[in-house]
């Protein structure tokens, strides 16, 4: 057990310590940074050797890390990438044996709390949840939000991390919230490399942190390269602080505070970050901490060598300002410790460490190694005179290190072997596979939702009500009372996004409310649409609910690398140790031009699950949605039409508490010849067509999916496929796009297929984007005389005589 425990760094302030003291800090640091060092290199050793299939190190880098450590405190955030391995021993966030376990893969949460063997090494996460989705104390613990792998992908949840501060500080609406906050004193620190500066998604975060002047800590680790290219190709004048040079604040504007120092010099590390920080918590000004001559011994990665890449100079430059030798050599210059003493540190270190990962290894194979002998045992009683399932167990005993697949995988030959015999012992081989089979799936594809106590699920259900005299409005009325009620609700709401605070957005869903609520509550943002969904989803690890607005859906695209690579797989990768309940707020479908006029519905499908797709069909069910998501801890995608805002809706009495179900179709018309499946705005265009078509003897039953992830729970449409036998689907995306996912939908998850008497059908926009204008709409997106004319074409195919051909 002792292999598991936490050795944490602690501040060094020399105008307290004495001499011993301030020895007995600089020694365990060292110790930690050894320590961190030996766990690289025998990392490597493991995924050469076969045992783990990839590796990624922060050798190199353990000095500064050390002193962000010291710095950090309970409350405080971490947004960073896979070097931090020290910072994260230094500070107790990953234990020595937790970082081997999640080199194996080991998905046992115990074992790997970051991400139960979902993520490959040096991805780090804590666990904000109890087990029933709760919220545990925030503020009484080291914080550190879960890891991605794509490089500078983790700057645009800092920013929202650092912003929930700025709220928390300037709110007192907010002084309830006690588990998350202590008056806003929380710092948000973020790493990144020095290469990684280079994209978009950096300057974007820098820049606004700078304009919501925000306790933002970015540490900057510089090595000079970018895998093998060297800072030459990547950063102007081959330094990133001096680009940024502009963003140091003045007494006259607010910017950042930039300091520089070199990653081998202890002191200085030390002195620096105590500095920075400082600045940072008590002022909540950003800070940046560029960390130059890094050294990263062992490159990039288990993929490569860096001795392809660097030349002997540079080779021979990295080994003498190695930042351990540095701290080894000035520790003996400063008669902090001895030859001796160091042997005996070091030696220990090496010990522990290699005790560690022996550990972390045989845990790995214990319960491996329970479920290969059954499956031996199972295999070998069902393979009486069977020469093929004695091969498969000798194979299978001859392997090792056998993991899951090899013992799974002989068990489904075993069964496909003995296909058409029955006995006792293939049942209980059967029976063994299907229990295994259960626990792989939630060791493997559970917790794409956090499924706690506040899931969608266990949203309780209140229909819209009104009365004789209720009003007829523009349905942006209802969004905007809606809005309202919810705020005047829930003060963790807050809303922003490009122009909707002062104008209340484009369509005036917010009009009023930045006067009513304020504009911590509700506030403008600038062109950057990353950053604003970075932004929510700092908010929401942080316990508020934010909803983050990108204007147009045809924007989302400049923000779907945040939602796919972070938001829609945080549940999933941490198996529920972190929510971020954002709801993004958009609007698209029909209008005018290329640019405001989209529907990339198979895009957002193919890349957000783990976020709710939800496509009203109008401001009310709209309305009811975000009603139902607000009093939820999931994140959702909510589209709305933009040609809807100004037809008129009902206002409902309960406009802040009715809500609409996700995942519950609804039937819009009854009819008996076809089943037209649509959503969005262009469901108002197949009401209109089935006017027409009931004058031409044809009846069409319609049906609103409402939500395409989740889609039709209760298989409604298949239900109307046993009485209309016809099925055509109408949507606004690409030709096999939405559509081709609708049918799959359809057809294969609710057995449709079955219920057919004709070729199912698809009615799609054309291949190439919107033209501008009306005729650019009509011949690109389906119209009221397609939708007639497709369904009077399945009509005649199925009835040529009684309806005849048109064309």
């Amino acid at each position: 057990m002792m292999l598991n425990n936490k050795l944490t760094t602690n501040p060094i302030d020399a105008s307290e310590l004495s001499f011993e003291a301030f020895k007995t800090i600089v020694i365990e640091d060292y110790k930690i940074a050894f320590e961190s060092r030996q766990a690289s290199l025998l990392g490597r050793k493991e995924v050469l050797t076969g045992k783990a299939k990839f590796g990624i190190f922060g050798d190199g880098k353990e000095l500064p890390q050390i002193a962000m450590a010291k710095a950090f405190k309970n409350g405080d955030w971490r947004s960073g990438y896979y070097r931090d391995q020290t910072f994260a021993f230094a500070t107790g966030i990953c234990t020595m044996k937790e970082f081997f376990a999640q080199l194996y893969a080991n998905p046992d949460v115990q074992a790997d709390p970051a991400s139960a063997g979902r993520q490959m090494n040096c991805h780090f996460s804590t666990r904000s949840l109890n087990e029933d989705g709760s919220w545990k104390d925030l503020t009484a613990m080291k914080n550190s939000s879960s890891d991605i792998a794509p490089t500078g992908g983790q700057m645009a949840r800092l920013v929202g991390l650092a912003y929930a501060s700025k709220l928390y500080r300037k709110n007192p609406e907010l002084d309830y919230l006690k588990n998350f906050s202590v008056k806003g004193n929380e710092v948000a620190f973020g790493t990144i490399g020095n290469a990684s500066t280079s994209e978009g998604v950096f300057f974007e975060a820098i820049n606004a942190a700078g304009v919501l002047q925000i306790p933002m800590a970015i540490s900057i680790w510089d090595d000079a390269y970018g895998i093998s290219v060297p800072a030459k190709y990547q950063t102007t004048k081959e330094d990133i602080s001096e680009v940024l040079k502009g963003f140091q604040r003045d007494d006259q504007n607010a910017g950042f505070e930039i300091y520089k120092v070199r990653g081998w010099d202890y002191p200085a590390l030390c002195e620096t970050y105590q500095q920075a920080i400082q600045v940072c918590r008590n002022e909540h000004v950003p800070v940046m901490i560029h960390v130059t001559e890094v050294t990263q011994p062992q490159g990039h990665s288990t993929s490569g060598s860096h001795e392809r890449y660097k030349d002997k100079g540079r080779l021979a430059w990295e080994k003498e300002y190695d930042c351990l030798r540095q701290m080894r050599n000035w520790m003996l210059e400063s008669a902090i410790v001895d030859e001796e003493q160091l042997g005996i540190l070091e030696d220990k270190a090496r010990k522990f460490v290699r005790d560690a990962q022996k550990e972390a290894w045989n845990e790995f194979l214990a319960d491996i190694k329970i479920e290969k002998d059954e499956a031996i045992a199972l295999i070998n009683n069902l393979a009486v005179s069977n020469p093929l399932l004695t091969r498969i167990t000798g194979t299978l005993v001859n392997t090792p290190d056998a993991q899951r697949k090899e013992i799974i995988s002989s068990a489904r030959r075993a069964l496909r072997i003995t296909r058409g015999h029955t006995s006792e012992e293939r049942e209980r081989l059967m029976d063994w596979y299907q229990k295994e089979k259960l626990r792989n799936e939630e060791r493997y594809n559970s917790k794409l939702f956090t499924d706690g106590k506040e899931s969608i699920s266990m949203v309780e259900m209140t229909a819209a009500t009104y009365q004789e005299n209720s009003k007829m409005v523009d349905g942006r009325e209802v969004l905007n009372a809606c809005f309202d009620a919810n705020f005047a609700r829930d003060e963790r709401l807050v809303a922003f996004g490009e122009d909707l605070g002062a104008i209340g957005d484009v369509n005036q869903g917010f009009a009023g409310l930045q006067a009513k609520y304020g504009d911590l509550r509700i506030t403008d943002t600038g062109i950057r649409e990353m950053t604003i969904i970075g932004q929510g989803i700092g908010l929401a690890l942080r316990g508020l609910k934010p909803i983050a607005e990108i204007q147009y859906l045809d924007y989302l695209l400049y923000a779907l690398n945040i939602l796919s690579d972070d938001l829609a797989s945080l549940s999933y990768r941490t198996k529920a140790g972190q929510k971020a309940p954002v709801i993004i707020r958009t609007r698209g479908h029909r209008l005018e031009g290329v640019w405001h006029s989209g529907s990339p519905i198979a895009m957002i499908l193919g890349s957000l699950r783990g976020l709710h797709l939800c496509v009203p069909r109008d401001m009310t069910r709209a309305a009811g949605m975000y009603n139902t998501l607000l009093r939820s801890d999931e994140p959702a995608l909510v589209i709305e039409c933009l040609n809807g805002y100004r037809l008129k809706e009902m206002m409902p009495d309960n406009v802040g508490d009715f809500t609409v179900p996700l995942g519950k179709a609804e039937m819009i018309r009854e009819g008996a010849d076809i089943t037209v499946v649509s959503y969005g705005s262009t469901l108002r265009i197949v009401e209109e067509a089935a006017e027409e078509l009931a004058l031409m003897g044809i009846s069409l039953e319609i049906i609103d999916p409402q939500t395409l992830l989740p889609f039709d729970t209760d298989h409604l449409c298949a239900a109307s496929l046993q009485k209309t036998s016809k099925l055509l689907i109408v949507d606004e995306d690409v030709p096999g796009g939405g559509s081709a996912y609708l049918l799959q939908q359809i057809l294969e998850v609710q057995g449709g297929y079955y219920h057919l008497d004709a070729q199912p059908q698809t009615l799609s926009a054309k291949a190439h984007r919107t033209p501008y204008g009306t005729d650019g709409d009509y011949f690109t997106k389906p119209s009221v005389d397609d939708i007639v004319e497709t369904v009077y074409r399945m009509m005649n195919e199925h009835n040529s005589t009684k309806y005849p051909a048109i064309y």
